[in-house]
């Protein structure tokens, strides 16, 4: 590896503005292509004999898949980080050692949470909100694809490894191969071979083993600074620690989503069930709602974890300047992008609801109305997401898991439980407007301070510099 060290990295050398492409969009497709997966079972569920009670039944099984999720990220984003963060600091070894210990802790994770799961299912689903007319469905869909979940994890939580590794292209086109085949597989399996719900895990499981095959692939033979070795994969306890921590931001977020999904999901039928829609439309349309959203909140991910790498590195290295470059950079897109898909969710609400199918005037009547209320504030996220990203990216998890929470747990939850009370099953759209807003003004007051730390460390760099006579400090940007 040695000649590895020699080489200057690219992530401290390349100009920022053409270093952030490079990252950002791969990262951006295979975030895109996550979301996809349960999206595209959903609107092939909605065209078929299940309607609205299937795509209630992907509702309800959402936070378990969600639970998968944040593990994976945790596991996938803190060896990132970590990794990034030793190489900016000249220690490829422990960047080695993180990878494999990241193989074997995912797939461990995962056949875990299978057992576990498969064993207390229905109890775990009745507790999600499945209502008896939905129950059916969601067990058929949910056994399929908890036995996927070790790959689907290891394809997420490595994809994440080969980004801090230099190739995010790569790990693009190992996700994108699965959401391709995911796409091609629904239609043969739900509708030509006539199963169902069932089908459409099955598609996904199957593309789902296919990325984690490529990505596995990928750290065995071809990785330049992560490749996997037999000694790599014994469980060190300190680097198990490590990932953790740095990981926690990530599987904050996606906990405290699954949170929001149980409360909400049991909320929606608790109240609508005293309405004319009863429990299940409000429960299957903000299952829909949840996931066209799940598609702005990926974009964003994606532009902010593709610039993890950039700003890992260079907060090691002690380069400020570029993070700070990077972090605005990165903080102009996401906003600009939120701000425009809220723009269309207010406008034309019924355009995004439509694509699931047409599942009765009464039905659509009430979700394109909750997700214009529901969504109206979500520009928001573009600010708040990649700000909790950033503090994950320069190692200070605890702040980037507190901005997580705030948003998820402080405020969303307890709104969703408070608001009905006095608003009745509106009550339940207005919570995340609120969420969003106050969420966005206490990450402010925390960019602003760490931004006075960049501009204080930048200052004394650049005096020390100046009183040893050298140059003052350049951005290559």
């Amino acid at each position: 590896m040695n000649h590895a060290r020699a080489a200057p990295n690219p992530l401290g050398t390349e100009p920022i503005f053409r270093l952030l492409p490079k990252y950002v969009i791969p990262s951006l497709v295979s975030m895109l292509v996550m979301s996809l997966y349960n999206i595209v079972d959903q609107i092939f569920i909605g065209r078929s004999p299940a309607g609205y009670l299937g795509n209630a039944a992907t509702t309800v099984a959402f936070p378990l898949v969600t639970v998968m999720l944040a593990l994976s990220l945790m596991i996938g984003n803190g060896s990132a980080a970590y990794i990034n963060l030793q190489m900016g600091k000249g220690n490829p070894e422990a960047a080695r050692k993180t990878a494999g210990n990241a193989v074997t802790l995912v797939f461990g994770v995962g056949i875990l949470l299978t057992l576990v799961c498969t064993l207390f299912l229905r109890p775990i689903l009745g507790f999600l909100g499945a209502t008896d007319a939905v129950m059916p469905y969601a067990v058929e869909y949910t056994s399929v694809i908890l036995l996927g979940a070790p790959f689907s994890m290891s394809s997420t939580a490595l994809s994440g490894i080969i980004r801090a590794d230099g190739s995010p292209r790569y790990s693009m086109l190992s996700s994108s191969s699965g959401a391709v085949l995911n796409t091609i597989l629904d239609p043969i399996f739900i509708f030509t071979l006539d199963m169902g719900v069932r089908g459409a895990a099955i598609a996904t499981v199957l593309s789902q083993i296919v990325s984690c095959l490529l990505v596995m692939a990928y750290l065995v033979r071809m990785a330049r600074y992560t490749r996997l070795e037999r000694q790599t994969l014994r469980l060190s306890g300190n680097l198990v620690r490590m990932i953790a921590a740095y990981g926690s931001s990530s599987f904050m977020t996606q906990i405290a989503n699954a949170l929001v999904n149980v409360v909400l999901n049991n909320t929606l039928v608790r109240y609508g069930q005293g309405t004319a829609y009863g429990g299940d439309i409000p429960l299957s349309a903000m299952g829909i709602i949840m996931k066209i959203n799940g598609i702005l909140i990926s974009c964003i991910l994606g532009v902010a974890i593709g610039a993890q790498p950039i700003l890992g590195f260079n907060y090691g290295a002690g380069n400020y300047r570029r993070v700070r470059r990077t972090y605005l950079t990165v903080v102009s897109i996401t906003t600009l992008l939120s701000a425009a898909v809220n723009l269309l969710f207010v406008i034309t609400p019924h355009t995004f609801i439509g694509l699931f199918g047409n599942m009765g005037d009464q039905f659509n009547e009430y979700a394109s109305r909750a997700l214009r209320t529901y969504l109206c504030c979500v520009f928001a996220a573009g600010f708040q997401i990649p700000s909790a990203s950033y503090f994950q990216a320069v190692g200070k998890p605890l702040k980037s898991m507190t901005l997580t929470m705030t948003r998820q747990v402080f405020l969303l939850v307890p709104a969703i439980a408070i608001f009905p009370l006095f608003l009745g099953l509106d009550g339940v759209l207005y919570a995340a407007p609120f969420a969003d807003i106050t969420a966005m003004l206490i990450t402010g007051a925390f960019i602003l301070k760490e931004q006075r730390y960049l501009s204080s460390e930048l200052e004394n760099r650049e005096q020390s510099a100046e009183g040893k006579g050298a140059k003052p400090l350049s951005e290559n940007c």
